[in-house]
């Protein structure tokens, strides 16, 4: 019989195991990356295309095409390809990302021979039908006018163009972006980015040879395109800008998003950097939650992230305070950040944030998409395997003596870039 009174042992994660996908080529050459797993006839498929093209005069190019390619084809409909993709229990999700964008089916093996040719036609004769096209305009800038007036995100919008410029990681989205857009610009960033050698397949589900014949049959043969286009790759110097105040007059809550460029994934710094970010504001129970929602009931949540993109990586720390408490809740991040600078951390609470890293790692890892999703992390970062290995290790090793020096290393709030949208 279970005794409930007593507290169930604690262990540290010892081991966790990765599928390493498959890997294969269609007859045009297009990469495939199978995790063949699960129990469930269940298979999702996934298109990823490396952002092309960039163009700051037109930032909306690729975030629009990602969003209408399933609105419209030379045989389908929006309706028709949404019907379709309804009567075969499928899902088709798009996905636009700073670095990649993509689409994906999600379908039952059985059903996966009528769901190819749906996808085919989304992804080599997508028109853009101008009246798909003037229903996302208007929706598009009416959502961010709507967005215009959240504190929060007027401090995210600033903060990233403050960071990255114009590039695609920090553009300053106005509503007559939207306005701006043309068909004729969908069709050509459609016809330069949506083409086999900009393209890779990830596949995780139940996948075999037969399955992967289907796909070959589909998108193996028939599918060129020989537009011209350039990946995009972005460089950044290093340029603090100090304290934007954006003032609010009637705000009750003031928006704070503070960060700086910082290291990328690809830096053997980044699995400790994670450690140190975790400890001061990466889950619940870190310092910064601790001290300014728990002690001082400043707000209701506050975190912090080291965010790893292709060609940079930032840290940040984002919350949302009371008016009157704005700027001593600026007081407690800055000391949160200097004890980190100047006092040794105690075995006790490494301890913990070790568990809960482990134990974070080991639950997103529960189905073949999430191992599929791991590993297109590392494959668009060109890393291995060992970077998941070394994460580990680090995890389970560093020393509070690192972490502080980890600390004076990348987290000199002199060199931020600090957001206050609201009062002060």
């Amino acid at each position: 019989m279970l005794n409930r009174t007593l507290i169930p042992e604690s262990r540290q994660v010892n081991e966790i195991n990765f599928i390493a996908p498959k890997q294969q080529e269609l007859a045009n050459g297009i990469k495939v990356f199978t995790v063949n797993a699960g129990k469930q006839e269940l298979v999702r498929i996934e298109f990823v295309f490396e952002n092309v093209n960039w163009d700051e005069s037109k930032p909306l190019q690729a975030i629009a095409v990602n969003h209408l390619i399933n609105n419209g084809t030379a045989k389908l409909t929006a309706k028709e390809i949404a019907d379709q993709v309804d009567y075969y229990g499928a899902f088709l999700q798009t996905e636009y990302g700073a670095d990649q964008s993509s689409i994906k089916i999600y379908t039952l093996n059985k059903h996966l021979q009528e769901v190819l040719p749906i996808l085919w036609s989304i992804l080599n004769e997508s028109i853009f039908p101008q009246q798909e096209l003037d229903i996302f305009k208007q929706n598009q800038q009416q959502s961010l006018k709507v967005s215009l007036q959240k504190n929060d995100f007027i401090a995210r919008k600033n903060f990233a163009h403050a960071i990255f410029g114009t590039s695609t990681y920090g553009s300053d989205i106005e509503v007559e972006d939207y306005q701006a857009i043309e068909r004729a610009d969908l069709v050509s960033y459609f016809n330069a980015a949506y083409k086999p050698e900009n393209c890779t397949i990830f596949v995780a589900g139940k996948f075999e040879q037969a399955e992967f014949d289907l796909l070959d049959a589909s998108f193996g043969k028939g599918w060129n395109n020989q537009a011209v286009s350039k990946v995009n790759e972005f460089s950044f110097d290093f340029s603090p800008k100090g304290e934007i105040f954006i003032e609010r007059p009637d705000a009750i809550q003031s928006a704070i998003r503070m960060g700086t460029l910082s290291i990328n994934r690809t830096h053997v710094d980044f699995a400790g950097f994670q450690v140190m970010n975790c400890l001061l504001g990466g889950y619940f129970g870190s310092r910064l939650m601790a001290n300014i929602r728990e002690d001082k009931g400043y707000t209701y949540g506050i975190g912090s992230a080291i965010v790893s993109m292709k060609d940079a990586g930032y840290f940040f720390i984002a919350t949302e305070v009371g008016a009157d408490v704005c700027t001593s809740a600026l007081n407690e991040i800055e000391k949160e950040i200097d004890l980190l600078k100047t006092e040794l951390v105690t075995e006790e609470e490494l301890s913990l944030v070790r568990s809960y890293m482990l134990g974070s790692m080991l639950g997103s890892l529960e189905n073949a998409f999430s191992h599929a999703d791991k590993f297109k992390n590392i494959y668009y970062s060109g890393l291995g395997y060992d970077y998941y290995d070394n994460y580990i290790k680090t995890v389970k090793s560093i020393t509070a003596e690192e972490l502080k020096a980890l600390a004076n290393k990348y987290l000199n709030t002199a060199d931020f870039t600090k957001v206050v949208v609201g009062k002060k």
